[in-house]
């Protein structure tokens, strides 16, 4: 046990199992991955009995940083005014039990902690920053780590402040804290002369030479890249037992890296809730907490659920009334589903619905094109290739539509929907989400400065042979060599210029499939995110067109997509008769 003078008498291992069963049982409403998590720690804690399990739980470990938070004040609001101290709440306790009480039994680690890496996402106003700063003071002073480096990062230096001031508040106020452990304040670092610890902030990549036992990244969406945390990461090889604490809001980056690391855990956490999955060493403790894909967020429980310190720092009037702004107002919609439960929206301004993007995800259909066995079911039948080669530089799209096998698209007959992306080995070099793309195999990358349309040549001569392409649209922007090359082999090959005329119809047909589940995908992360970067703005006559939002952001897919869907879109009324004469099969006599 701790000893810290004055600690107040709280089992805190208790809580927080309390907390897990309740979560469970549903007496707490929570989401998805914060359920696995309970039902995760509760059934590793009777496993942990076993001789095989290589973790222990130690409840004096997870209870110490529990009862050093709660001897801190609070820095701004009325607690702090009335010099109230702070007090963990059921959620807050259960995360830091996890964190820091389970600790490996043997081997060369026995006795440090299971978990290195803590990724906290939560919304605004849940108290995420008091979290952190109680978290980086006590990794300063009470770790029994010598000379301790702790870093608050950020991409800008207001944001690492975010962390960083509160704590050194709490150090300002506590003059015992000060003398206990030999602190000094300083302008932009506190400090510790005795061991030489230390904690300051760091702003985007700080380069080479840090030996972190605990780096605190705050709004970990905003970051671009993984720079600063993987230079955190990389200098804690020294460490027995370093800690990096992400900690951060949904956002709007889905090409960014903390998207794709939420992405990654969800599978992690869903293949542990179904009994396979991870490897038993994973040291990521994971904590979502946001709503389900089929709760209705414009209820109470939706907010109750994505906010766990509802009613403590956020109040539930101040949910609603957001919650009411967005339903009443629909530009406010995406900015309350990101900021208040926790939910990925790409742009503030997306035209499509991401949501119902989503649910039109079918995990029969294979997200790898490679996977040419499960394309099997899909052979011979009709469909329309289009291309969008406005880069060579960038991703140039290749999208596969196949069409239903009735007249129209149906729940039961959609359309199907495929897609490849081609892009240069530079491209990938200089984008940090490309680079996670292409390690699960989701890109067609050419070595070199520019995409090499001989691969696309070759992608539209193996469609050809596994589907009945009907035709193939193309942008005539950059390609015209290819389109002779395919005139010569007899491709059915027809122009679609990109124009509000020829985009402003089928675009809207998408959305309107889209959100009816006329349409199925693979649920691949890049078409979902060009797919979110697509914005409109209807004109007087309620025209819409694709544009997007940024230079960096890419929607050649959709562009794609949308092209693909005008010419399915025109054989269709060109196949419907217009009056009964139109029709062949019309019998007049018969009729009459």
């Amino acid at each position: 046990m701790s000893t810290l003078p004055g600690l107040p008498a709280r089992d805190y291992p208790a809580i927080a199992r309390q907390y897990a069963a309740d979560v469970v049982s549903g007496k707490i409403l929570a989401g998805k991955q914060i359920r696995l998590q309970c039902k995760r720690f509760l059934a590793e804690l009777v496993t942990a009995a076993g001789d095989e399990f290589p973790y222990r739980f130690d409840e004096a470990r997870a209870s110490r940083p529990c009862r050093f938070i709660e001897l801190l004040p609070h820095t701004k609001g009325p607690w702090a005014r009335q010099k109230k101290k702070l007090v963990l709440q059921p959620w807050q306790i259960w995360n830091i039990c996890v964190v820091f009480g389970w600790l490996h039994k043997a081997g060369t680690q026995q006795g440090t902690r299971r978990f290195r890496r803590w990724m906290l996402v939560v919304p605004r106003k849940n108290g995420k920053s008091a979290i952190a700063s109680g978290i980086a003071l006590y990794m300063l002073c009470a770790d029994d780590e010598f000379g301790a480096e702790v870093y608050s990062g950020a991409t800008n230096e207001k944001q690492a402040w975010e962390v960083f001031r509160p704590a050194r508040l709490m150090v300002q106020r506590l003059p015992a804290l000060r003398a206990k452990f030999g602190i000094e304040l300083l302008a932009k670092q506190l400090h510790r002369p005795d061991d030489g610890s230390r904690m300051e902030t760091i702003i985007g990549d700080p380069g080479d030479g840090q030996s972190p036992s605990c780096s605190i990244h705050d709004e970990y969406h905003e970051h671009a890249d993984d720079a600063q945390v993987d230079t955190m990461i990389t200098g804690m090889g020294a460490r027995d037992q370093p800690l990096q604490l992400l900690i951060t809001t949904a956002g709007e980056n889905l090409a960014g890296p903390c998207y794709a690391m939420i992405l990654e855990q969800r599978e992690r956490l869903d293949g542990i809730g179904h009994n396979g999955g991870p490897p038993i060493d994973d040291d990521t403790f994971f904590a979502e907490y946001s709503i389900d894909e089929d709760d209705d967020w414009k209820s109470e429980a939706a907010l109750r659920k994505a906010n766990p310190n509802i009613g403590i720092s956020v109040g539930l009037d101040y949910l609603l009334a957001r919650q009411r702004d967005a339903i009443n107002t629909p530009r406010k919609r995406g900015i309350f589903k990101t900021k208040h439960l926790n939910l990925w929206v790409a742009a503030k301004a997306a035209y499509f619905d991401i949501e119902a993007w989503r649910r039109c995800a079918d995990p029969a259909i294979p997200v790898l094109f490679a996977e040419a066995a499960a394309l099997e079911r899909f052979a011979g039948r009709r469909a329309i290739l289009s291309l969008d080669l406005a880069s060579k530089v960038d991703i140039a799209a290749l999208e596969y539509l196949i069409l239903p096998l009735g007249d129209r698209p149906t729940a039961d007959d959609p359309f199907i929907r495929l897609g490849r992306y081609f892009l240069p080995s530079k491209a990938v070099e200089d984008t940090s989400a490309y680079q996670g793309w292409d390690q699960q195999g989701l890109l067609d990358v050419s070595i070199g400065n520019i995409t090499d349309f001989e691969e696309i040549e070759l992608a539209i001569d193996e469609a050809r042979d596994i589907f009945d392409v009907e035709q193939i649209a193309y942008d005539p922007a950059q390609a015209t060599m290819l389109i002779n090359r395919l005139v010569k082999k007899g491709a059915p090959v027809i122009e679609v210029r990109p124009m509000v005329l020829n985009f402003s119809d089928p675009m809207k047909q998408l959305d309107a499939f889209t959100k009816a589940q006329l349409i199925r995908h693979a649920g691949c992360p890049v078409m979902e995110w060009e797919m979110n970067n697509v914005v409109a703005q209807a004109d007087a006559k309620d025209n819409v067109y694709p544009r997007k939002p940024r230079a960096e952001a890419k929607i050649d897919n959709p562009v794609a997509l949308i092209a693909a869907l005008a010419v399915a879109l025109a054989k269709e009324e060109e196949e419907m008769p217009t009056s009964p004469w139109d029709d062949p099969d019309f019998d007049m006599v018969q009729a009459a």
